[in-house]
């Protein structure tokens, strides 16, 4: 288990590079309407979405947890390991920009997030850290591969706290490049747009994968 929160932090250190796009736009929202914004504004945003993802975590993690005891599908944990790991070698290909199959899987959650997205806009303009946490809160809900992929590892850990701890270790690991973004700063971003940042990354992601994946198919070969 220690190995997947570690795992998870690492994705969400390398992987969040690739959502700067679309968290720009977030950043530029969290000011509208504010002359002087409050510089600690980005910060309460980014305790409420990785809360979000902890709750996502927890939850997810301790309802398959629950069914897996009650009827008694402990087999069952090794088929969906392998498909986490399956996840991760296609997060691996998406990060290292080699595959971008990962795209349709996101696209599966914009039609969700067309509900979602109002009840954020209306917390507009924001203007107090309870706003900015529950905007955060919400803006979990984004559609995205990199939270789909880890989440197929909370879905695995057994339990709501592991799979709480998963998803956070992964909102921490997105953390820095989340509060450069906020405030206006590049450089991590540079450094994680670079090819050799991001193709050592996505190989270390694909190697954990394959492991996992060899790891599961063994328990499924001597069960």
């Amino acid at each position: 288990m220690n190995a997947d929160i570690a795992a998870a932090f690492f994705i969400g250190l390398v992987g969040s590079g690739h959502c700067v796009g679309m968290c720009g736009g977030i950043a530029s929202l969290l000011s509208l309407g504010q002359d002087r914004p409050s510089k600690s504004i980005p910060i309460y945003y980014n305790i409420g979405r990785i809360v979000s993802y902890s709750f996502f975590g927890g939850v997810i993690g301790g309802a398959v947890s629950s069914i897996a005891d009650i009827a008694n599908l402990s087999y069952s944990f090794a088929w969906l390991r392998l498909i986490a790991a399956v996840f991760m070698i296609v997060l691996a290909c998406y990060i290292g920009r080699w595959w971008q199959g990962l795209l349709h899987i996101e696209k599966l959650g914009q039609s969700i997030w067309r509900h979602i997205s109002p009840a954020g806009k209306k917390l507009l303009p924001i203007t107090s850290p309870y706003q900015a946490s529950l905007f955060g809160f919400i803006w979990g809900w984004l559609p995205c591969g990199l939270v789909y992929s880890t989440l197929t590892w909370a879905v695995v850990s057994g339990s709501s706290f592991n799979g709480a701890m998963i998803m956070m270790a992964f909102g921490l690991g997105t953390l820095p490049s989340m509060l450069m973004v906020g405030y206006g700063s590049a450089h991590l971003h540079k450094l994680q747009q670079s090819s050799v940042f991001r193709n050592i990354g996505a190989t270390a992601i694909l190697s954990y994968g394959v492991y996992s994946a060899y790891s599961s198919i063994h328990l499924i070969i001597i069960s």
